[in-house]
């Protein structure tokens, strides 16, 4: 990214205030702490925690025992048995101890209805619930609380019965019993070692929807998953994707369920996903219930896909976890590649790998480009939740699949059996997992390393030379400069790849795999006969950008004959890409070719209407702008809006008849799903070139609806266009949800997403309307994330969405820091605009840093953004 004609830097703020953990300073830990038993009295306002710790001293030195506290109040402390009052440190507890063994006891009293944060024990909606990862547990007990202190834990939790009738923990439920003074109590073992990271508590009243697994090895496991009674009914598909996850992962990776129970329980108010703590995962509930009249089909598949993601944590995660939280995405880019696997198999791995890839670009990529940037295993941090990012995740994901295609699937699963074998019970780091491949494989991964310690999204440059009776591929590979790393080393890159017929469209030379490992490479091709297209990153094989030199007309014909699904999409993208571009910079942009391609498209019998709805969805405004040098929203948005029009005006009866088909909202087949994706893409479409009859078809669609794919889809549409038809559509939508928080969450989030004028305006009043919340991470994100994302509405060029997302960033970090720090990233590629808009962003970025009292989760955000 060439940043030259960004702004003149004003002044930065000073240097942070808050200490950088550096992962080169990491040490073992001075003491392990074997076993952990608590006794935890229950209550939303005032509960109480008796931790006892077995602490063992771990290795030879005198140094004494830190036990880490967040906002805790010791009630008393001792060391076996005597009372002592500890030396504190930054909330942390300092310990001398002279021998090499003893006990640790300690009371503290939290109030669980107060705490905001949603880290640590707090209350949701009468539920009493935890969430420890990354550092939850010092806000709950006095302990170690690092990922490489693992534990087996004993638990016992006492409640008043009418109040909090279900009692949950990690492990195994060993004994319950009655109180004499209407309080109940049930003491739960897990004999797994596990870091406090993954332990978890659950106190509430709730009912389950119970079913059972049959393992492999012939034994039962009982599931369970909890919700307040009147959504019971939700649950069926999560318990579906539950028992399909644990089958799939048996037969793919050959691991078991290794307890006897596994409950899942859902709350509204969670700052994740989803929390895979051993044997009790905690779900944020829009990641578990549904029904078609609630969800949308893209819903039901994320909750397959979470559900699958937290099941496969069991193994790549809490049966092997991590060292230190620099090597995070040991167990998420490894899980996250596990769970896509899942999904692929559940559906079409066509359509998966698409939406996969338009993820990345839409977050990791600008990630890698902006002030941000970190390695996949980053080498320093101020607040560890800043670096759960995509980078972590869905960058970390391509390196796993890059390592599977260029060891080939055999390979790869002997690599992942050892990891799995050698490692059980352990935390360990990155290294070890590639060390596994390289052992299993007989592959030397060396170069490969390069991915876990280079930010950056390779630019790979292609060009096919067919001169003198040769076929010659010549590519290279740049690494761009980001923070911390201005010169890169060429990485390992593999590039799926394979020449088409210009003139018969069939596959010339075979599909081949190159591995890149220069700068500069070429390539040779035998027995080419005739003029060819380079089909390459095939299936996206690579989390690369692709420079590829194209002949006049390529693109049409590779996005009509590619035999491979992705290279195929790809090449209808790329060419709708340079039409939006051109357009976007004043330059002659004929809509035509995209138009034709589009116009065969629609017409495949070869394509279902989930690939095709795929294919016709034109690359976002954002996804514009991370390929010019300079954004200027204005004109990127009426690029795209121009040719959408075109688009619509010319297709129209063909996408009227895509609009037109329907498949029940019960049917959640790949098919049926496909049919409603294809309709609202063509919805959409129709609506842009003609907005009278847009309105009219998607009123119709909205009434007609018996699901909430078609029902949303046809709002989507709605919420952009003037008329009648928006307003009723929404007040319906909102009576609809009769205080469903997941429909209201809807219902906030596509007005923040509108294409129109007025938007800010809409979303500002939406601010202070009574069904929203800022406690509510999901709500914060509905409207904040959802205007964020709209880059024409929130990039007004008066800068008044920039002051909008800043004032309340700065409310909602004095609530709930790691919700504000998250919704910054708009903010944070201010360098990437044209220079009036950037020097506003610039602004509201200075001004956050300068506000006492801030966070260190924003500090590190806003202080980076601006570096």
């Amino acid at each position: 990214m060439d940043i030259r004609t960004a702004p003149s830097a004003a002044p930065t703020p000073a240097a942070p205030a808050h200490a950088e953990t550096r992962r080169a300073d990491y040490r073992a830990p001075d003491w392990l702490v074997p076993d952990v038993s608590l006794d935890v009295t229950l209550d939303p306002d005032r509960s109480t925690v008796r931790a006892t710790l077995t602490v063992v001293r771990n290795g030879h030195h005198d140094r004494p025992l830190r036990l880490e506290g967040d906002d805790l109040v010791a009630d008393w402390i001792r060391l076996d048995g005597a009372t002592i009052t500890p030396v504190t440190d930054d909330g942390a507890l300092i310990i001398t101890i002279t021998g090499d063994r003893a006990t640790i006891d300690s009371e503290v009293t939290l109030a669980p209805s107060a705490n905001k944060k949603l880290m640590g024990l707090y209350a949701s909606g009468g539920i009493l619930c935890t969430q420890c990862e990354s550092e939850g547990f010092r806000r709950i007990a006095f302990h170690p609380d690092r990922p490489d202190v693992l534990s087996t834990y004993r638990v016992r939790m006492t409640a008043d019965k009418a109040l909090l009738p279900i009692l949950l923990a990690n492990g195994n439920c060993t004994a319950s019993g009655d109180g004499a003074d209407g309080t109940h109590w049930a003491e739960w073992h897990d004999p797994f070692p596990k870091p406090s990271y993954l332990f978890a508590m659950v106190a509430g009243d709730l009912a389950a929807n119970r079913d059972c697994f049959t393992t492999m090895s012939g034994r039962t496991v009982d599931l369970a998953i909890w919700v307040r009674e009147q959504d019971l009914a939700k649950t069926a598909h999560a318990m579906g994707a539950l028992k399909a996850s644990m089958a799939w992962d048996e037969r793919v990776y050959g691991r078991e369920y290794d307890l006897s129970l596994f409950n899942i329980v859902a709350v509204d108010d969670f700052n994740f996903g989803a929390m895979e703590n051993k044997g009790l995962n905690i779900f944020n509930s829009r990641y578990i219930m549904a029904d078609p009249d609630t969800a949308t089909d893209a819903d039901f598949d994320a909750i397959a896909a979470v559900v699958a993601h937290e099941y496969f944590h069991n193994w790549s995660g809490d049966r092997v976890t991590c060292r230190d939280w620099f090597q995070l995405s040991l167990k998420e880019g490894f899980t996250v590649f596990r769970d896509q696997g899942f999904s692929a198999d559940m559906g079409s791995a066509a359509v998966k790998r698409i939406e996969d890839v338009r993820m990345l670009r839409m977050a990791q990529f600008p990630e890698d480009a902006g002030p941000l940037a970190h390695p996949v295993r980053p080498e320093s941090y101020m607040e560890i939740t800043n670096f759960y990012t995509a980078t972590v995740y869905n960058k970390g994901a391509e390196l796993i699949r890059m390592m599977r295609t260029i060891l080939g699937p055999d390979k790869f699963r002997a690599g992942s059996d050892l990891y799995f074998d050698r490692h059980d019970g352990q935390a360990v780091t990155c290294e070890d997992f590639v060390k596994a491949m390289e052992d299993a494989s007989g592959t030397d991964l060396t170069q490969f390393r390069l991915w876990y310690s280079q930010a950056g999204t390779p630019t790979i440059t292609a060009r096919l030379d067919q001169s003198n009776g040769t076929t010659i591929l010549h590519v290279s590979q740049t690494v761009p400069a980001t923070p911390g790393q201005p010169t890169k080393q060429p990485m390992v890159i593999p590039l799926r790849t394979a020449l088409i017929g210009r003139d018969s469209g069939a596959e010339l030379a075979p599909e081949r795999l190159i591995l890149l490992t220069e700068a500069e490479q070429s390539i040779a091709f035998d027995g080419v006969t005739e003029p060819a297209m380079l089909s390459i990153n095939r299936d996206f094989s690579a989390p690369i950008s692709l420079d590829v030199a194209r002949a006049p007309g390529e693109l049409e014909a590779l996005a009509e004959h590619d035999p491979d699904p992705f290279a195929r999409y790809e090449a209808l993208q790329d060419l709708m890409l340079r039409t939006l571009i051109a357009g976007a910079k004043g330059d002659p942009a004929d809509p035509a070719p995209v138009i034709e391609s589009m116009r065969r498209t629609l017409a495949s019998n070869a394509l279902d209407p989930a690939y095709k709805g795929e294919a016709l969805l034109l690359p976002s405004e954002s996804l514009i702008g991370d390929r010019m040098a300079l954004v200027d929203p204005g004109a990127i948005h009426a690029a795209r809006e121009a040719l959408r029009s075109a688009i619509g005006q010319s297709l129209a009866e063909p996408l009227a008849a895509a609009q037109r088909e329907t498949a029940p909202g019960h049917d959640l087949s790949p098919a049926a799903k496909g049919i409603r994706r294809l309709r609202t893409v063509a919805l959409g479409l129709l609506a842009a070139g003609d907005p009278v009859r847009g309105a009219t078809l998607a009123k119709a669609q909205f009434d007609a609806a018996d699901n909430m794919t078609d029902r949303q889809g046809a709002l989507s549409i709605l919420v952009s266009l003037d008329g009648p038809e928006r307003e009723a559509a929404l007040a319906a939508f909102h009576d609809r949800a009769a205080g469903d928080p997941l429909i209201l969450d809807k219902w906030f989030g596509l007005q923040a997403a509108a294409q129109r004028t007025d938007t800010l305006s809409a979303v500002e009043a939406l601010a202070s309307h009574p069904d929203f919340s800022m406690t509510n991470p999901n709500r914060l994100r509905s409207l904040l994330g959802s205007f964020g994302a709209n880059q024409w509405a929130f990039h007004d060029p008066s800068g008044a969405g920039y002051r909008f997302i800043a004032d309340m960033l700065l409310d909602t970090d004095r609530i709930n820091p790691q919700s504000a720090a998250r919704l910054v990233t708009p903010l944070a590629r201010w360098r990437r605009f044209e220079p009036g808009r950037a020097a506003l962003m610039r602004t509201e970025l200075e001004r956050m840093a300068a506000t006492p009292g801030l966070s260190k989760d924003l500090f590190e955000q806003v202080s980076k953004s601006l570096v």
